[in-house]
Parts: C-alpha cells; sequence; structure tokens
C-alpha cells in the first residue's frame, strides 16, 4: 500500500451517451441509450436521464425500451469516440507519462510519475479539479468522475462515488473505514454466483467478508479468488499501474504442412486460435482490446490486419467474429501457409460485450459498412440510428429512424440549435453517410519476409 493518494481513476460519465447528446442538441437533456438495436442487443450506456426510469448497461435493449419508451435509442458511433479518448488520454499524459487504459472512457493514472511536488489532499484536490475542468473542455463538454487513492481498488471505487462530474480523494489510512459499509459486490471479482455463496454465509458487506478467515474464503469460492478476496476486502492492493504501450499480446499460430485455400477451414481455424487465446487471457486473468491477424501466404508475404475494441474482452466469440473479418480482408485465394490470431492491449479486468455480438455474421448491431446485399443481389443502404449523413440541399444531419423504405433525419449539428426532422426514400439519391475520419487503431501492413 502506498503512504500517499497517487493513483488515479478517472471514468467519463455516461460517455457515449453524453457524445451523442454533445453532437445532437435537441437529446441534451433527454434520455438518450446506446447499444445494439438488434433483437439480441444490450445497452451499452445510458444518460443519467434514462437511468432514472431504471435503465442500466448490460440490460436487455427489450426491457430498457418498456422502462423508458420515449428514449433516443442509437447505435454507437465509435469514430466519434475515439476522437474524444485519445484526447483525453493525451491530458492524461501530460500529467503523468504512465497511463493504463481500461476502455475508451476509462484510465488509471500514476502520480507518482508526474512533476507533483506535493500530494496531500487538498494539492491533489486542486490538481484534479484542474484536470476535469481540461478534460471537459478539450472533450467538448463530456464530464469525467475521478477518484485518487493508495491502491488500484480504492480510486475505481472513489471515483464511482460522487457521479455524475464527481471527484473524491480518499486520505491513506481511511481505505478500510470506506470499503467496510459497502456491498461485497464493490470488490472486483465478486458477481452475482460469489455474491450469492457469500450471502449464504450470511456476508453481504465488506465489513463481515472481513471476519471471514482465509482459510474458510478459499473452501467457500476457491483458492485463487479466496485469497485475493481477503486480500482486498482489506483495500490490500499493490498492483501497478502498467501502461498499455509496454502490455504484452497473447497469441497462437500455425503453420501448415501444405498451403490451405479453403475458406472455411481457415475461417475454423481462426475460430480455435480465438478460443485457445482467450483461454490463455482467463488463465492469467487478463482481457485485451486490440485483435490481430497474422496470414502468411504461400509465397511467405506476411499480411496482418488489427482492430481495437471498445473495452478489453476475453470472450473468445468477440475475437473470432472480428478475427474472421480481419482475415477476410486479406487474399487467400493462393494459398495460406501460417495462420495466427492474437489479442494484445492487457489488461487486469474485463468489459463484457454489450454491443450484442454475436457468432453469425448477419448480426449488425456494430456493422461498420453503410451498405447491404438482398437475397436477390440488390444493394440496400443501411440507415442506422444516430449515425451522422449529409443531405445535398439540407447539409449535415443524424438518422433519427428508418423502417419501410422511408429515413427520417433530424439536420442539426454540435454548434446548431435542435434542427428541422425531414424524411425522405432510403435510396434517396442526394443523401449519403457523412465521410468517416480515418481510425489511426486499424492497422493494414503488408511485410515482405
Amino acid at each position: 500500500m502506498r503512504p500517499e493518494p497517487s493513483i488515479l481513476h478517472i471514468d467519463l460519465d455516461a460517455f457515449y451517451a453524453a457524445v451523442e447528446q454533445r453532437d445532437k442538441p435537441s437529446l441534451r437533456g433527454k434520455p438518450v441509450i446506446v447499444g445494439g438495436l438488434g433483437a439480441r442487443g444490450v445497452v451499452s450506456t445510458a444518460s443519467y436521464e434514462a437511468r432514472a426510469f431504471g435503465v442500466h448497461s448490460a440490460m436487455s435493449m427489450a426491457e430498457a425500451r418498456s422502462r423508458c419508451p420515449h428514449a433516443a435509442f442509437l447505435t454507437g458511433r465509435f469514430d466519434a469516440y475515439r476522437r474524444i479518448s485519445r484526447a483525453v488520454m493525451a491530458i492524461l499524459r501530460e500529467l503523468s507519462p504512465l497511463v493504463e487504459p481500461l476502455s475508451l472512457d476509462e484510465a488509471f493514472v500514476d502520480l507518482r510519475e508526474s512533476e507533483l511536488a506535493r500530494f496531500d489532499v487538498e494539492s491533489i484536490t486542486e490538481v484534479m479539479r484542474a484536470l476535469k475542468a481540461a478534460v471537459h473542455e478539450t472533450s467538448g463538454g463530456v464530464y469525467g468522475s475521478v477518484g485518487v487513492a493508495s491502491s488500484k481498488l480504492v480510486a475505481k471505487i472513489a471515483s464511482d462515488l460522487d457521479k455524475p462530474d464527481g471527484l473524491v480523494v480518499v486520505p491513506p489510512g481511511t481505505e478500510q473505514d470506506l470499503l467496510r459499509p459497502m456491498q461485497v459486490t464493490v470488490i472486483p471479482g465478486v458477481g452475482p454466483a460469489t455474491a450469492e455463496r457469500l450471502r449464504r454465509v450470511g456476508v453481504h458487506t465488506v465489513e463481515e467478508l472481513e471476519r471471514i478467515s482465509e482459510t474458510e474464503l478459499t473452501r467457500l469460492i476457491g483458492s485463487a479468488q479466496g485469497q485475493s478476496l481477503y486480500r482486498l476486502c482489506r483495500a490490500d492492493d499493490d498492483r501497478p499501474v502498467v501502461s498499455e504501450r509496454e502490455s504484452k499480446s497473447v497469441s497462437v499460430e500455425d503453420t501448415f504442412d501444405t498451403d490451405l485455400v479453403d475458406r472455411s477451414i481457415l475461417q475454423a481455424i481462426v475460430s480455435r486460435h480465438s478460443q485457445k487465446v482467450c483461454e490463455r487471457l482467463r488463465k492469467a486473468k487478463l482481457s485485451g482490446r486490440t485483435i490481430t491477424v497474422k496470414v502468411r501466404l504461400y509465397d511467405f508475404s506476411t499480411h496482418t490486419r488489427s482492430a481495437t475494441l471498445a473495452g478489453p474482452t476475453d470472450d473468445p466469440r468477440v475475437v473470432a467474429r472480428m478475427a474472421r473479418r480481419l482475415v477476410s480482408e486479406v487474399d487467400t485465394s493462393a494459398g495460406v501457409r501460417l495462420l495466427g490470431v492474437g489479442v494484445s492491449g492487457l489488461a487486469d479486468w474485463i468489459q463484457d460485450d454489450l454491443f450484442g455480438y454475436a457468432d453469425s455474421e448477419e448480426d449488425e448491431a456494430d456493422a461498420p459498412a453503410d451498405e447491404t446485399v438482398d437475397a436477390a443481389g440488390h444493394v440496400v443502404r443501411k440507415w442506422r440510428p444516430g449515425m451522422d449523413v449529409v443531405h445535398a440541399r439540407h447539409g449535415p444531419g443524424w438518422v433519427w429512424g428508418s423502417g419501410l423504405g422511408r429515413v427520417t433525419v433530424r439536420f442539426e449539428t454540435a454548434e446548431s440549435a435542435p434542427g428541422a426532422v425531414r424524411t425522405f426514400a432510403a435510396d434517396d439519391p442526394d443523401l449519403s453517410s457523412a465521410p468517416r475520419p480515418p481510425d489511426p487503431d486499424a492497422d493494414d501492413e503488408t511485410r515482405s519476409p
């Protein structure tokens, strides 16, 4: 345990929904729900106006609609979220070079590596207020909640205590007093199953958990998790802040005796590799954000493709789906000698797949393309709620909804007043998706042997 509050955790409040409200004036102060809108979609982020109706992350979208039917239901615009995330991470790195991003909207910072001269609560609080103001200005109006403490565990819990726009600095020596009244689920690793096991022996709060011996805990929930909970419930957490740039990767690759051409076989191998990679991640209690595939062709030329998710995962379905898509971008018709799948951008936590990824390639919960092909071979334009569009006569706007051959657009921008709503034919030639800026997280590289 550190003797001073020198680990910072920042969490951008209702991040995806806040960005949508920033860019869509008509949604400011109104309930906004972002996530997968398909049959199996779930909520990724709900604005605080929607949370007042009981909507929360990881809730099924069907239940969210029943609880808050008047909300704006939007798909994600990850290009916009990534741009803001990069700007915020740059601010954090100006404060300290040691930053550990957990997702687009969350990070740890080691203040010991900063140029701060004092670490008393008053001095840290003043610095954090300035940091929060800089984040709010740079992001164009998104708020962040900050917790500072002597460990990762307490800093992360502290950032959640006064949301939204919160700031909590935990004085050294008061960590256990802070944790004891809280429910055991506040401790990482205590999910519904573990909480139920603890409830059966009369443990509901962290203080009650403290009274359980390490031997009894390991007998109750297993050796590794029992030892971890025994330490964490006493605020004993010495995990360092690890910069993502220093993180290693976990990968699996195979070289084949004969060149493989059959795409279905290649896709099956990708799925198998993804399963193995995720098994290794889980054994190490890690997750990762960046999926990379490595394809060595018959002529020994090596191609890599990478893509970065919104948050870290250890779900083999998510990794396999992205890896299959990346492999499909490489021309493998002449034969493949080697095929590999890797995950990097490692973290010691896991974010569930909140956009409803599925094994089926037909799932469009987070599909990047704006066109698809129907059974008759005709190109069909897709208009997803929330996506940015441009009309030749009316200018920029965003899709409010679509269906039955029509698309409804509200014409407004972040700098304008709430705009007019107009409906067009889905194939209106004057309407198109707005140009997307290039994604610097994507890697498209061909290397010679």
